[in-house]
């Protein structure tokens, strides 16, 4: 839909639009692997249990104030996103949510959720979450995007806090063991992107966006995930090393990194949907990796 469209959309209010819009602004999905990382955090941070109380405010004022990012972020690539197969169908680029009312929803989100981090959790979690929603929502979206290949190595540190998030809530300050966590998704994320930016390479380059496979070509973009999944294996060995987690965690992030590594030789070596389904394989890496956190300190914490 061209700009025209978008803007004649802008005068509609929220109650035009289904519900449904305004959760998919939020990338649910993405919010829900960030409050998965953001719980591992606050059980790590602790050997006693953590309230509920504590743990349910923090999980809604995290999702509030990502889900707010996400819409800003909704809102500045309205124009990227109509040109790419994969977004084309976003509620603001196809004019289902206007301008006007998206910008309304993330401005109560994100001031509902920094209100519940910063009064029923604590402040500095709220200040963190408010870095790294300027950090995700205007410097990525607005420029960091648009201006280098190596935007997901830069913007990878805002949206790999949610561990950190977590950790701030229970303690109150930041720790090596919760910057560590932030470590690990850091690492995790340019081979994660890179791989769906391979499978994309054409839709990234008709919209001008910078990616490591547009301006770099395909086969150094393969060397640099080979290169970060090696990097990736030998971080997630560290909270083992100095005592963060156990053997259960230590075997399960071997296994998990060793697939990992293979489906990046795979994708070097140009098998046939390799790229997407490396992709795919990196969520499901993180994810097992961070409940796999969590068992192994559940088991270490309260079997003795």
């Amino acid at each position: 839909m061209p700009s025209q469209d978008l803007q004649a959309n802008s005068a509609n209010d929220l109650s035009a639009s289904s519900w449904r819009d305004y959760r998919e602004l939020c990338k649910p999905r993405v919010v829900l692997l960030m409050l998965l990382c953001a719980t591992v955090g606050m059980f790590l941070a602790t050997d006693s249990f953590v309230a509920f109380d504590l743990l349910l405010f923090t999980n809604l004022g995290i999702a509030l104030v990502a889900g707010s990012a996400a819409s800003v972020n909704h809102i500045i690539d309205a124009q990227i996103d109509i040109n790419m197969a994969r977004t084309a169908q976003r509620p603001i680029a196809q004019g289902r949510v206007s301008v006007k009312s998206g910008i309304l929803f993330s401005a109560v989100t994100g001031i509902a959720g920094m209100s519940i981090l910063a009064l029923l959790v604590n402040p500095l979690t709220a200040w963190l979450n408010l870095g790294s929603w300027i950090g995700y929502g205007i410097i990525y979206s607005a420029y960091l995007k648009r201006a280098t290949p190596q935007n997901i190595v830069i913007g990878g540190l805002f949206g790999a806090a949610p561990p950190l998030f977590g950790w701030t809530a229970v303690t109150n300050q930041i720790d090596a063991g919760g910057v560590l966590l932030v470590m690990i998704i850091f690492t995790w994320t340019p081979p994660h992107f890179w791989a769906l930016a391979l499978d994309r390479k054409e839709e990234y380059a008709k919209v001008n966006i910078p990616m490591l496979p547009v301006t770099h070509g395909e086969r150094i973009t393969k060397y640099y995930i080979l290169g970060y999944t090696l990097l990736l294996a030998g971080v997630t060995v560290i909270p083992y090393m100095f005592g963060m987690s156990g053997v259960i965690y230590l075997l399960s992030a071997l296994a998990l990194g060793f697939v990992f590594i293979v489906w990046s030789i795979r994708l070097l070596l140009d098998h046939d949907g390799a790229a997407i389904k490396t992709f795919r394989y990196s969520i499901f890496y993180l994810m097992m990796l961070f409940i796999c956190l969590l068992i192994d300190h559940v088991y270490l914490a309260y079997s003795f």
